[in-house]
Formats: structure tokens, sequence, C-alpha cells
């Protein structure tokens, strides 16, 4: 983080599994547990979904930055934990249950999100952490970063991270990194379609927060508006996509920020955003 970001900056909370810090629009959202190398444990599920679910209603948040602490980005869940359970009388049915619906149900929280989602990967991201890399919007990565579903080589196949890889990469691409479980370096992400960009480290908070400030600098009712249009017409047929989308453009054409965006276009001026 620059160092006049930080100064602008509000810090929200700086314990726990997430912290998190305001500035300028941009809330930056850290997975805060280095130590159990960011693990999707039940305490950091929470705490992300806490904290995505306050964005949600905070007006003075319009764009997310996801990022962590230490040099792995996310081990994905916590094997720890999970194996914990098989100790109950059902060798842990329930327990494994609750925790895939509550991490489908964070993955999701991602995408349907009305503020942007941008990862900061800067380390490895595996298992369900490529899963929540793959998840979000837009994903800038260090050069050192690097990504895999590793879960074929412990005998638990990634197939709920296989949810957002297949919907990010081709098919190919996505079972050569499922069947195999190798490592992939960030270029290779960049060539799969996984991150957007891939940096120096050093520049890496620089760039990340460029591209967070450039959007967070729109209208914020048309980023809710674009993304959820993006992510419904992906699942719809050509046609149904054409239908849908030019409803959506109807009734934002009738909003008052595209009626003062277009003007101040014309009259070329910066616009002044009411998110209505």
């Amino acid at each position: 983080m620059s160092d006049a970001t930080s100064a602008a900056a509000t810090a929200i909370s700086e314990s726990g599994p997430i912290a998190r810090e305001l500035s300028d629009g941009v809330l930056r959202l850290t997975l805060n547990r280095p130590e159990r190398r960011n693990s999707l444990s039940e305490e950091m599920m929470a705490g992300l979904q806490d904290a995505l679910d306050a964005a949600a209603e905070d007006t003075a948040v319009r764009v997310i930055l996801l990022r962590a602490e230490g040099n792995v980005f996310c081990a994905g869940h916590d094997l720890k934990e999970m194996t914990a359970a098989r100790s109950h009388s059902d060798r842990g049915r329930v327990y494994f249950t609750e925790v895939m619906n509550r991490c489908a149900r964070l993955m999701q929280t991602i995408v349907t999100h009305p503020k942007p989602v941008i990862a900061e990967v800067d380390g490895m991201a595996t298992a369900a952490g490529l899963q929540l890399v793959a998840s979000c919007d837009l994903a800038i990565a260090s050069d050192r970063a690097r990504f895999c579903t590793p879960g074929v080589n412990i005998g638990l196949f990634c197939s709920t991270p296989m949810v957002a890889l297949s919907r990010n990469v081709s098919r190919k691409q996505a079972m050569e990194m499922l069947l195999t479980g190798e490592i992939i370096d960030a270029s290779t992400a960049r060539e799969f379609g996984l991150v957007n960009r891939v940096v120096p480290a050093d520049y890496l908070a620089q760039v990340t927060a460029k591209y967070a400030e450039t959007i967070a600098s729109k209208s914020p009712l048309t980023l809710k508006i674009g993304k959820e249009a993006f992510y419904a017409q992906a699942e719809m047929s050509l046609a149904d996509a054409y239908r849908h989308c030019a409803q959506v453009m109807v009734e934002n054409m009738l909003a008052r920020d595209a009626e003062e965006g277009i003007g101040a276009f014309i009259e070329k001026r910066t616009p002044e955003w009411t998110g209505e």
C-alpha cells in the first residue's frame, strides 16, 4: 500500500481473522491468519462472510479489495479442523455438509455482491483458496503467485473449487489442473484466464490500488447493474441474453446517474454520482 493510501485509510479492524481498512471508497479485506496459511477455517469463513455482508449495505464502500498477510494467499479448507470431525458418530457427514454449504454461500456472496471484488494475490492459492480467487470479479497476481487444485493428490477431488475454476478457464485447462494437481505459475494462470494481470511483487499493491480507485470513481448504481447483468446473461442462451440485457439497458438509461453521466459527457465536465 502506498504511503498516501495508508495515510488516508480508516482502520475498521486490525485483529481477528479479517482485517478491514476503508479508504476513498475502497475496502481492503485482508485474510489475517498467516500462521495458519490463511486457510478457510470456520472462523475465517465467518469473518469474511460478515465483512462482505456489511460492505453490501455500506454506501461508503464502492469496491472491495481482497488480499492476505504472509506468503500464502489461502491454503483452502482447514484440513485439521475437518479431520477432527471424523471422530463424530456420523464420521463427520453433518459437519462436512455444513462446511461445504458455508463455503458455497461465501463464494456466491462474492459473485452476487453489489460491489466489485478484486483479488490481490501475492503467494500460493490452493484448492478453496484458488476458488476464492476465481470467484472474484478481477484478480491481479504478483509474479511469485502460484495456483493449484491439489485435492487429487490426497484422495479428495477439488469438486467445489471446480465450479469457480471451470467458469474462468477452458474445460481442458480446468481438467488439467484438477486431474494433475500440479502447481501453475502466475504467467500460466494469466494465459489460462484465471487472473487478469501479473505484475512484479513490489508493484502489486500499487497496481491493484489503481484498479480499485479507477472502478470506485464510477457510479455505484451502474457498477451494481452491470455486475449483476454480466453474471446473469452468462448463464443464458444468446437470444435470452440479448433480451435480458436490452431490458437492463432500458432501466439503466432511466437511472439518474445515467442521465447525469451522459449530460456530463456532452457538457465536458466531471459527473457527480448520487447512486440513483
